[in-house]
């Protein structure tokens, strides 16, 4: 009988080690969606097309009138550029960037909001 734990103890080791561990037998059931979430009203990307400007220089790129928000970005371009801000207006209906670029007084800037309708 001690023989059996021991076979079965090394089998278990033998599992686990090999990524056949418990957790990967388990059944799981499908993910549901949150009650209420659906289609986002309105969805939409704005974007700013890359521009150069002084460095520091804010660029930004607004919502149509009555969206909002959800996210955006903004992206430095040039040798040495470096992002330095990306981040929303203080309303919400847009997303502002700048950047800098060592040695040159301009740097590329392009900016994106991702937009929709606030329910």
């Amino acid at each position: 009988m001690g023989k059996n734990r021991v076979l079965g103890v090394g089998a278990l080791t033998l599992a686990l080690v090999a990524g056949g561990g418990w957790a990967a037998q388990a059944e799981t059931a499908p993910a549901k969606k949150p009650a209420g979430h659906g289609k986002i009203h309105g969805y939409e990307v704005v974007r700013l097309a890359n521009q150069n400007v002084p460095n520091f220089q804010r660029r930004t790129v607004m919502c149509p009138k009555g969206k909002k928000v959800l996210g955006g970005g903004a992206e430095a371009r040039g040798n040495e550029a470096i992002l330095v801000g990306s981040f929303p207006t203080d309303d919400n209906r847009g997303w502002i960037g700048l950047g800098r670029q060592p040695g040159n007084s301009t740097v590329g800037i392009s900016v994106f909001a991702i937009c929709a309708y606030p329910r």
